[in-house]
């Protein structure tokens, strides 16, 4: 059965954006307030992805098998606060490699798509950064904008959709979020409905 899903953006969504990434658990901390919204998305039907651009492998800085173990520790602390992440897509490479699976590339989403089914029309990703926006809007997501990690600075340079409501997420802690065009949204810390 093809569903849709909601792709989530890790570094500055889920957990605290490092510029120095996140090269083991002991750096790993997940943004104030997310664990309230991680726990509404779940209670809808849609798979929850995690989509993710860790160049810090590619880099030499951390190597695949801490990022599995990170992954995993992640799903474990988001499953017990009430929250589920059914899967983790990452790009491993260094950004000049010329990957397909790099933010803002499709491959990523592509890959979860084919491999899990995935009605990508009907699904959307939440992100920080202009390349999550442009992998959104280059697959037929609905491109989700949040002022958290990166979203601060970018945010006047893309374009973004406020949560619906028909999502049942409230959203404290990522903020205010903006229409298409970068005009602010009423009500847009998404209430539940």
């Amino acid at each position: 059965m093809i569903k849709p899903a909601v792709f989530l953006d890790r570094d500055g969504v889920i957990n605290e954006n490092r510029s120095d990434y996140v090269k083991g658990w002991e750096e790993f901390v997940f943004l104030p307030g997310v664990f309230e919204p991680l726990r509404l998305l779940a209670q809808n039907h849609q798979a929850i992805v995690v989509v993710s651009n860790q160049s810090a492998v590619g880099r030499g800085l951390v190597s695949r098998e801490t990022v599995v173990a990170i992954h995993r520790r992640m799903q474990a602390e988001i499953q017990r606060r009430g929250g589920r992440v059914d899967a983790i897509y990452y790009c491993p490479h260094h950004p000049d490699a010329g990957c397909d699976c790099r933010k803002p590339r499709p491959g990523l989403l592509l890959r979860a798509a084919r491999e899990l089914s995935i009605d990508l029309s009907r699904s959307y990703l939440i992100g920080d950064a202009v390349s999550d926006i442009e992998a959104a809007l280059a697959v037929g997501c609905t491109p989700i904008f949040v002022l958290t990690g990166r979203g601060q600075e970018q945010q006047p340079a893309v374009p973004f959709h406020a949560l619906p409501g028909s999502a049942r997420l409230r959203n404290r802690h990522h903020g205010r979020l903006l229409s298409t065009g970068g005009r602010p949204v009423r009500g847009a810390h998404v209430r539940r409905v």
